[in-house]
């Protein structure tokens, strides 16, 4: 423990006065297997656990001065697990939409995805949780459930299409309205600033539909801790490495 204290204020001192990204989405990953390799026979120990994480990791946001978090939660992918793990994983999505509301002040919530997929009372608790925080002025806090990448684009172009023909734009003039920033303002993630950085768990590399249009540009930071035992020092690490990178922007 000493020695992880000390490295960890030594990556405090590194961190002074160097590049911050605003925004950076986390891929929660890595919960059963977590629990799995430390002799849990209920792997919703896993999902138990890292629910925990994300408020602690939302908070070392807030200490950096991060203005925006994506949390990845559920994919829709996910919604195909057994109908007890879904029933757990649901109520827990739930609590930590009410904990992050609670935060006075501190976090603003916005819930993003096929929110149609899910319970009807899962949902109508995380829009209450959103709307209890629509005054906050702190961390930017994006909670993607039934999330999947390639139906966010799909979802936002025929959002743009269908806000086009309600203007009406003739049909052979809409494919000049559709340009990069259009879609992007039709996405789950309007109005707020591509990722800077993407953090993974677990040890998997690869962005399975995570953000897809968003990160184009983003910094990738890959690590094989799984997410419940993701510490605080790995947080300051992925910083660390993000402010020395050289963002080209595919230039």
């Amino acid at each position: 423990m000493i020695l992880y204290s000390l490295y960890e204020r030594r990556l405090q001192r590194e961190l002074k006065g160097r590049r911050r990204p605003k925004h950076v989405a986390i891929m929660c990953d890595g919960n059963r297997r977590w629990a799995r390799e430390n002799g849990f026979t209920d792997v919703s120990h896993g999902h138990r656990v890292g629910a925990k994480k994300i408020v602690e990791v939302v908070d070392w946001c807030d200490e950096q001065d991060i203005e925006s978090v994506t949390v990845y939660l559920l994919s829709t992918e996910n919604l195909r697990r057994s109908a007890e793990e879904l029933d757990l994983l649901m109520r827990i999505i739930g609590d930590v939409s009410d904990e992050l509301a609670a935060a006075k002040g501190r976090f603003r919530l916005h819930v993003m995805g096929r929110l149609d997929l899910i319970p009807d009372e899962l949902r109508e608790r995380m829009r209450h949780a959103e709307a209890r925080t629509t005054d906050h002025t702190g961390v930017h806090v994006n909670i993607a459930v039934g999330y999947g990448g390639r139906q966010e684009i799909v979802d936002g172009v025929q959002k743009l299409v269908d806000e086009l023909a309600s203007k009406g734009v003739p049909s052979e003039e809409m494919s000049a309205h559709i340009t990069d920033d259009a879609i992007g303002d039709h996405l789950y993630t309007s109005g707020q600033p591509d990722p800077d950085l993407v953090i993974r768990t677990s040890g998997e590399q690869r962005l399975s539909g995570f953000l897809l249009w968003q990160s184009a540009y983003s910094e990738i930071w890959f690590t094989d801790t799984y997410w419940p035992a993701f510490r605080r020092l790995d947080f300051l690490r992925a910083l660390r490495d993000f402010s020395v990178r050289e963002r080209r922007f595919g230039k």
